[in-house]
């Protein structure tokens, strides 16, 4: 009788385990379903996304305020990037959003700018000014080959 009651116990502690296990896992995530609740949608459409990742950081004045949750090719051969940001972080109607790196060649992240507007974005809005990533490869070899074409025209 004592070896059944042994295992019960056993089996209730590895169960509350396992739910433990799936409660931290869900919360460390990228996307919490619990914190769902806590999050409106915003979107924004850029030229060029190139490097920006789902779960990467939004960010006002260096502090992360969301995540990106959503890219895909939208209307015009944009890319359209959903935004979760946290409901008690406002952003202006005439914000600006940027996609920046952090680092010389680290992640992509966005960068919100706060525009002067007194309305605010609420969920399912659009921020209509973007600036898109900077091309760093095509930076370099139009260094490397416009400085070539110097030299043969010298």
């Amino acid at each position: 009788m004592k070896k059944v009651t042994v295992d019960y116990v056993v089996g209730l502690f590895m169960i509350l385990g396992f739910l433990a296990f799936v409660y931290l896992s869900l919360q460390l995530g990228e996307f919490s379903i619990f914190s769902m609740e806590k999050n409106y949608s915003v979107s924004a459409q850029f030229d060029n996304v190139s490097g920006l990742k789902e779960g990467a950081a939004v960010e006002i004045a260096g502090v992360s305020v969301g995540r990106v949750s959503k890219i895909i090719l939208g209307e015009d051969d944009l890319a359209e990037v959903t935004l979760l940001i946290n409901k008690d972080v406002k952003i202006t109607m005439d914000a600006i959003a940027s996609i920046r790196t952090q680092g010389i060649i680290g992640d992509k992240f966005i960068r919100v700018f706060q525009g002067g507007d007194s309305e605010m974005l609420k969920h399912d809005d659009v921020i209509w000014e973007t600036e898109s990533a900077v091309d760093l490869e095509k930076l370099i070899s139009q260094y490397i080959f416009g400085s070539a074409q110097e030299k043969s025209d010298e």
